[in-house]
């Protein structure tokens, strides 16, 4: 009763720790030949750090993360729209986690290494299809170097392999590719000296060109300076033809820089943080529709492949974690079969379907628009914009869309009891 993994990013390894857990045999293909910490900064939400706790990493995500301990919204000028406390700070049971993306995929990979043996992934192996028959599902495969064909079978499929999933497009072959409305972001770490309560994560500007920065790591402490994860975003006509076709490119500060140098606030300088990056990447802000299924017999789908959003919220890494919990749940309660995959999507495709939709505009970013237009994002005192009970409405909104609401997450029992076993 194997279930075949195609993809070893954070959706598939979250879902290989899950069924190595529970007792599951499982195997994962990845295209790469060899995994490597690529990536910048990203965060995890309490509804994913619990599951990871639950995983047994408490004391490794304690080692290499930091815990968020506010979450806040400025004006172009740098002014206060709207902080907040996060993770334990906020009333939480758990943290939330600023961590560089590599990092946390390397964590996944050392442990199920060490917990379930190399043996159990194979590197150099793109998905390409699949095939749903009597005997069970049909996972084909082809050599990323020379092109070798091989096919593999298992009780279940779980395509894990990203926003460019070929299980996806088997799926929907009409679909084409991601969508991208415009915005364009530039990503880099830089060593800075940490802001506000030095555990802080900043959205600057509005809602066409913004920054955002939080620390990745704690202080050196020789030099007091963080590893400061920032992106840069700007937004242009869709039709322009930006590069688009390129996903991963080095970029020269020269095509946004100009955009964002008088924004130095006496509690942060954003113009110090780009020029002293020593790389910056850019990406095409994209994202597909909402589609109406993502199983198909005994194969489904997962993380990025199933519901691949704008980063807004801080929710693409945690959801594939839970979509990996919840996932492992569902093989509990239905065995290692469709009909689990059938209980897994009916949970968590509408509610993931809501967050790709809220995040294409009404996202908790959305207050910085309204500020702007309502004022330009300069004012005296910030009630005479917005009432405090307006801006707390618009947070707690998107908590509650996003499975972040405090005393409902505090609430919920473990996904995967303690001990269980298929």
């Amino acid at each position: 009763m194997t279930v075949l993994i195609a993809g070893a990013g954070i959706a598939g390894l979250s879902l290989a720790l899950t069924c190595q857990q529970i007792g599951v045999p499982f195997k994962i293909f990845e295209a790469v030949p060899a995994l490597k910490p690529l990536g910048v900064g990203i965060n995890l939400q309490p509804n994913a750090v619990r599951e990871l706790f639950d995983l047994g990493l408490e004391a490794d995500l304690e080692d290499i993360a930091v815990a968020t301990q506010e979450y806040g919204f400025f004006t172009k000028h740098g002014l206060r729209i709207w902080t907040e406390p996060r993770g334990k700070w906020a009333g939480y049971n758990w943290p939330q986690y600023s961590i560089h993306r590599g990092a946390l995929q390397m964590l996944l990979y050392d442990k199920l290494m060490q917990r379930a043996g190399p043996q159990c992934l194979e590197t150099g192996w793109r998905a390409v299809g699949f095939e749903n028959s009597a005997e069970g599902p049909l996972l084909h495969l082809v050599d990323s170097g020379d092109g070798t064909r091989r096919t593999e079978r298992g009780s279940l499929i779980v395509g894990a392999d990203g926003i460019h999933s070929a299980l996806r497009a088997q799926l929907e072959p009409n679909e084409g590719e991601p969508i991208w409305g415009g915005a364009v972001l530039w990503r880099a770490t830089s060593q800075a000296k940490p802001f506000r309560t030095g555990a802080s994560m900043a959205l600057i500007g509005h809602a066409t060109q913004r920054l955002v920065a939080y620390p990745i790591s704690k202080p050196d402490p020789e030099t007091g300076l963080v590893t400061m994860n920032w992106i840069a975003e700007l937004t242009y006509d869709p039709d322009a033809g930006w590069n688009k076709e390129d996903w991963n490119r080095e970029a020269d500060i020269g095509d946004f820089y100009p955009a964002f140098k008088d924004w130095a606030f006496d509690w942060i300088d954003i113009p110090a943080l780009i020029k002293s990056a020593e790389k910056v990447f850019e990406y095409p802000m994209v994202d597909r529709d909402p589609i109406a299924r993502w199983t198909e017999g005994a194969v489904t789908l997962m993380g990025d492949a199933a519901h691949a959003t704008y980063p807004v919220g801080s929710n693409g890494a945690s959801q594939a974690i839970v979509d990996a919990r919840k996932l492992g749940r569902a093989m509990l309660d239905h065995g290692v079969t469709s009909s689990a995959l059938e209980a897994y999507e009916a949970e968590v495709l509408p509610a993931t379907r809501n967050i790709v939709l809220t995040n294409r505009g009404s996202g908790p970013d959305a207050v910085l628009q309204m500020i702007e237009d309502r004022c330009g994002g300069t004012f005296d005192r910030i009630e005479d914009v917005a009432s405090h009970e307006e801006l707390a409405a618009h947070a707690e909104k998107y908590k509650k869309i996003a499975g972040f609401s405090i005393e409902a997450l505090n609430a919920l029992p473990r996904t995967i009891p303690e001990g269980a076993r298929a």
